[in-house]
């Protein structure tokens, strides 16, 4: 089949786009992956030693190799090194020659296709906070002052790191109002909540009372 000129240019420029979004997302992940584990630098007088610092909570293998000239550094083939999840691992140690400026440049590969070859050295535990966990449906919690029942199921959220909102119906008159229409409930029954109003996935509960209550509204189909 032939196709026209007006045809080619059409057909280019949809390649070129497609190019343009498999870059970017080829970009995207490798900053990702390169962010999981980085090197830090510890100075001392003579001495610079290298660190990787695992920031995931995923055990990698490195490999780190550091070229250049004004130091010196061990001649032992560098070796793929275990770096277990949240934890900071030394690497290498290079000596600076006397009066002179160390010029080098680090290279480090990480695989989280543990081998068990690696090299396991002592390591230091990062304090890292867990990762927060986003919940089969949208949460949205609106609270009213002096409400237990909203204190206790906001703070469990906290504690376990899910994605939710938090809304204060006393500092949001104009949402308290239009709640209270919508669940015909009179301004008198609005200002003595005992109970949160929660939204999960854009549905509204006003009976939920404990944490394990909404929870299983929020694995429910």
């Amino acid at each position: 089949m032939r196709l026209s000129y007006p045809q080619i240019t059409k057909l280019s420029s949809r390649l070129s786009v497609l190019l343009g979004l498999l870059l970017c997302f080829g970009t995207s992940f490798g900053y990702a992956q390169a962010n999981l584990v980085k090197v830090t630098e510890t100075k001392s007088k003579n001495r610079i030693a290298f660190y990787a610092e695992n920031h995931s909570f995923t055990d990698y293998d490195v490999f780190f190799e550091v070229k250049g000239s004004n130091f010196r550094q061990s001649a032992a083939k560098p070796r793929w090194i275990r770096v277990p999840a949240a934890s900071r691992v030394h690497l290498k140690t290079i000596i600076l020659l006397r009066g002179k400026q160390p010029q080098y440049t680090k290279t480090l590969r990480t695989n989280d296709s543990l081998s068990k070859r690696a090299l396991k050295k002592e390591y230091e535990v990062l304090d890292i906070p867990p990762p927060k966990v986003k919940p089969k449906k949208q949460i949205t919690i609106y609270t009213s002052k002096g409400c237990d029942t909203c204190d206790s199921i906001v703070n469990q959220l906290n504690a376990q790191n899910f994605i939710f909102r938090s809304i204060s119906l006393d500092e949001k008159p104009e949402i308290k109002a239009q709640l209270g229409t919508f669940l015909s409930k009179s301004t008198q029954e609005m200002d003595s909540l005992s109970s949160p109003i929660i939204s999960l996935g854009g549905r509204l509960y006003s009976w939920i009372t404990t944490f394990e209550q909404m929870m299983e509204e929020v694995e429910k189909e």
